[in-house]
């Protein structure tokens, strides 16, 4: 088993060098968002790729230019799918395109710590593996239902983005279920996940240094806890399996996404 830990240990790095690789084609280089970035361009379980320029993901979207709203005319995204609270989606709209098909999925996020909660959290430690675990799960279904409803609808010639402030948690977890439901494997699902920690870096840097300077604890230990790794997917997933038996069972039972209806999904999001 340590044998096997030790290996795991030197093959992520280099998956998640070549997840970041490919950031010229991937990363969308916006002036007023962080971690807009493809979803497309990996491999699958069967062999295929997932298609570019169709699904896409960020962080906070209410600061985009007019630049930045061309860029998104350009890429055809008129479908976007908001995972803030009501009051913190209230607080910072987004900036849209007109004719714009915008769904904000709240569940959850309304009963989320503030800042000065999340600092208490991580001064006592293991804040990211309860929201990533049980706290959040039952809100999965009502939180990500409408996103693959919408990928499913979504027509050939349109585009969709999906996000919350950060970009990385609650959108991670996004990504996570896409990938997956295409075939997706695991370990490029962790690359992509952990990712956001390079394409967030200065957003994080400020937020680290608030949080240290607030909670008198050293930046070593608040990146430690809050930055992402691979086993706060395990433990996501192994929350939804706990409870459902497993995340196929959560797909069709929570988010609509049957045998049949996953078959559509693969067929218009692989080739």
């Amino acid at each position: 088993m340590k044998k096997i830990i030790s290996v795991i240990a030197i093959i992520l790095p280099f998956i998640a060098s070549a997840q970041l690789a490919d950031s010229t084609q991937r990363l969308v280089r916006m002036q007023g968002a962080l971690n807009f970035r493809d979803a497309g361009g990996y491999t699958t379980k069967d062999g295929k790729q997932v298609v570019w320029g169709k699904v896409f993901r960020s962080a906070d979207i209410s600061k985009l230019t007019e630049t930045d709203l061309q860029t998104m005319a350009g890429k055809h995204i008129y479908t976007v799918i908001d995972f803030r609270g009501v009051k913190e989606s209230a607080a910072a709209p987004d900036k849209l395109l007109p004719a714009t098909d915008y769904t904000l999925c709240s569940a959850g996020s309304d009963s989320l710590p503030d800042m000065k909660q999340i600092a208490l959290l991580v001064k006592q430690g293991g804040f990211l593996e309860k929201f990533y675990g049980d706290a959040s799960l039952p809100y999965y279904g009502a939180r990500y239902k409408p996103l693959f409803q919408k990928l499913l609808a979504l027509p050939d010639t349109a585009s969709l983005l999906y996000h919350c402030t950060g970009g990385r948690d609650r959108t991670g977890m996004a990504s996570a279920l896409f990938l997956y439901a295409l075939g997706v494997p695991e370990s490029t699902i962790e690359a992509d996940f952990t990712a956001s920690n390079v394409y967030l870096q200065p957003m994080h840097s400020r937020m680290y240094q608030g949080m240290s300077q607030g909670m008198g604890l050293d930046m070593a230990t608040v990146k430690k806890e809050m930055e992402l790794r691979p086993e706060l997917l395990h433990i996501f997933f192994g929350a939804i399996k706990n409870k459902y038996g497993s995340i196929e069972q959560f797909m069709q039972q929570e988010l609509g996404m049957g045998s049949k209806e996953l078959a559509v999904l693969r067929k218009k999001y692989t080739r």
